[in-house]
């Protein structure tokens, strides 16, 4: 090989040499450790009083970095630092940084980094919640537990009649059939959401700083329910129902829903749209049948002009629940200055005032306009105009009160 030919091949290896090492050094900015994040992601805050949480900064850089908190409001909270600076080539390190309240509410706080593009800030945020007062968030969360307990058992009472009497003539088939379809999707939800990483990832995809709202006592009711429910299904089959069915009416609506169920999972399964998708649109369909399940059996019983066989008990769980259920978001909403999630988007609190509505009415119906009343059923021809149901006597009226 000539002399200028060696050169040139030497001038392109130092090329090719320096333009990896180039390359190399600037990939080493981006690694896997290169990130920061925030712990604990959900922080309480008295007004008036501090907490604190922590940043903790991996990786080393051949740059200075500054790092800001950018807060949602302004005005609720002061936090202290309000930037930190890393110096280059600065080993891991962890930061404490407090947070004092000034008005109660709610708020993101998230880090921006300076330069950008050389730390990943996805996991530096923390969810900030301002407290009127401390007795009143351990209040809530007992009134919580109440309200949660409560309807978790309303579905035995109705079970304990059903195998006292052995029949369920008075229970309303339609609601057993739409509280059953109700409680699988809600069910569906909630294990989809808490369970499988592939629709939190869409989740969190969605809602960057968003935390899962799925907690393992709402897997539990909704599991619960589906069993208590089918049980009493089951029920309906080894008891006596006289000739009660679903009607026409109710499996047309759950036709209805089962279309948009099944073309929801086409659309899911062909990537039209995401599985996240496909979970909300069962939980719609769970808060309609919640807007509606309750109307059948207050016609039964107004057909019926009685209330024996549908359990008064079951009416007064689901009562206090409902109830507790407004007065926690009430606390909430007072305690967290967070007026609109009650105003702004009333679809809980109204499912919730729906209910109680007509618990109320089950009440009246039972104590008021049915009281003492044996069940009748009108019928045409030369018979009698009212006939008595089979198995009733006086001790399912006792039972009932």
């Amino acid at each position: 090989m000539s002399v200028p030919a060696l050169y040139r091949s030497r001038k392109k290896l130092s090329t090719v040499l320096l333009f990896t090492l180039c390359l190399m050094q600037y990939a080493s900015s981006f690694t896997e450790a290169s990130y920061a994040a925030i712990t604990p992601k959900d922080l309480t805050v008295l007004v008036g009083n501090s907490n604190s949480f922590t940043l903790e900064v991996f990786g080393e850089y051949n740059t200075d970095l500054t790092l800001t908190f950018v807060e949602q409001h302004d005005s609720i909270v002061t936090i202290d630092p309000s930037s930190i600076v890393i110096l280059a080539n600065s080993p891991p390190k962890e930061y404490e940084v407090s947070v004092y309240g000034h008005d109660p509410g709610r708020l993101d706080v998230w880090v921006n980094a300076t330069p950008d593009g050389i730390i990943d800030t996805n996991e530096a945020f923390v969810k900030v919640t301002v407290l009127h007062s401390n007795a009143i968030y351990h209040i809530s969360s007992v009134v919580g537990w109440i309200y949660f307990v409560a309807w978790s058992i309303s579905f035995y009472p109705q079970i304990y009649i059903n195998f006292k009497r052995k029949s369920v003539v008075g229970l309303n088939f339609d609601f057993i059939s739409l509280n059953i379809v109700g409680f699988v999707l809600y069910s569906l939800f909630n294990l989809g959401l808490f369970y499988i990483p592939e629709v939190q990832e869409e989740y969190f995809n969605r809602y960057p700083r968003g935390l899962n709202p799925i907690q393992v006592n709402d897997i539990f009711f909704s599991l619960h329910a589906v069993l208590a429910t089918t049980f009493t299904i089951v029920q309906c089959f080894l008891y006596e129902r006289e000739n009660q069915r679903v009607s026409t009416t109710a499996r047309i609506i759950l036709g209805i829903f089962g279309v948009v169920i099944l073309v929801s999972l086409i659309l899911a399964a062909t990537i039209v749209i995401t599985w996240l998708d496909f979970l909300y649109y069962c939980s719609y369909i769970k808060l309609s049948i919640t807007l509606i399940k309750y109307v059948p059996q207050a016609y039964m019983n107004y057909r019926r002009k009685s209330t024996v066989g549908w359990s008064i008990g079951n009416i007064f769980l689901d009562f206090v629940g409902g109830t507790l259920s407004m007065l926690q978001m009430i606390l909430n909403a007072y305690n967290y200055n967070d007026w609109v999630s009650i105003f702004g988007d009333p679809t809980k609190f109204g499912l919730g005032l729906f209910s109680v509505i007509f618990d109320i009415f089950f009440m009246i119906q039972h104590y008021v306009l049915y009281r003492r009343m044996e069940p009748y059923m009108e019928i045409t021809g030369n018979n009698s105009p009212e006939i008595e149901e089979n198995n009733l006597n006086e001790n399912n009226e006792s039972d009932e009160k």
